[in-house]
């Protein structure tokens, strides 16, 4: 194990084609990188240490910020295949030539095309709370993208709202999750700009929209992946990790109870379970 965690592991950088890229390393000092995209105005703080750190136990762990976010320099791209090749170019700055994948949300929109754009550099795939190409909307409540938009930088209220159940088990678990997110004090991530919103906004918007035959791309993802989502998604509507499942040759789902986007957060040592058996499998 290398001497950091998720909460002391310092920030560091690394230059390629004209952008200079944030990143974090730790856990393992061997085996498969699990390499993570995160969602919609995430920055590399978004992520959970009862998370990071339990998978970096066998494992190292790669968190960045890609193009435009946080504290990587240039403009947030506005199509979700920019923002897969620049995290390749990203892997080859810091010679990493094989990577397991999380793609949470946004990120597992990424993780998608990344795995279609690069596939040699993909061992295993986890897609949470996240959909296919031209995927379904119906069921998503028509308050989330004005609760995810309208501050500067995203409250707890906002975050409870999106990615919990309004159940008291699930708020209190959202609070619990939203503590640990925040025990890093010092070297913490620059939020996400008003540009990078607006660029993912318009990646998000275009690859809601069904290109030729509704979900052929997926056949093409042969990787083993793992998709796992709440039991009431309002954001990215649950039937989107089925079809997931259905339309993948190789995966596997698991649904939690009570909880909804951010499944994986509010069950982060059952989520842990499962992540580790299946990329050690």
């Amino acid at each position: 194990m290398t001497q950091y965690t998720h909460v002391t592991v310092p920030t560091q950088f690394v230059e390629a084609d004209d952008v200079r890229f944030a990143y974090r390393r730790f856990g393992a000092e061997t085996g498969t990188p699990l390499l993570f995209f995160q969602p919609f105005r995430g920055n590399m703080d978004l992520w959970d240490p009862a998370i990071t750190d339990r998978l970096g136990e066998q494992r190292p762990i790669i968190l960045f910020d890609n193009v435009g976010v946080g504290q990587t320099s240039g403009e947030t791209p506005e199509t979700i295949e920019e923002m897969a090749d620049a995290a390749a170019t990203f892997l080859g700055a810091i010679g990493v030539s094989k990577v397991d994948l999380l793609g949470f949300s946004l990120g597992g929109f990424v993780a998608q095309a990344f795995t279609l754009r690069h596939p040699e550099l993909v061992r295993r795939i986890i897609l949470a709370g996240t959909r296919p190409r031209g995927g379904i909307d119906e069921g998503a409540d028509p308050e989330y993208v004005t609760v995810a938009t309208r501050n500067e930088v995203p409250t707890v209220d906002d975050f409870l709202f999106l990615f919990f159940e309004q159940t008291p088990t699930s708020q209190a678990a959202g609070r619990a999750h939203w503590d640990r997110r925040h025990l890093r004090t010092v070297d913490r991530d620059v939020n996400t700009s008003q540009q990078t919103m607006k660029a993912q906004g318009v990646a998000a918007a275009e690859w809601a929209q069904v290109k030729g035959e509704r979900y052929a791309e997926l056949k093409k993802i042969t990787q083993p992946t793992l998709v796992v989502n709440g039991k009431r998604d309002i954001m990215i509507p649950t039937i989107n990790s089925y079809v997931l499942a259905q339309e993948l040759p190789d995966a596997q789902l698991i649904i939690y109870p009570d909880t909804g986007h951010g499944s994986l957060f509010q069950y982060p040592e059952l989520f842990v379970y499962h992540a580790s058996h299946f990329l050690d499998s």
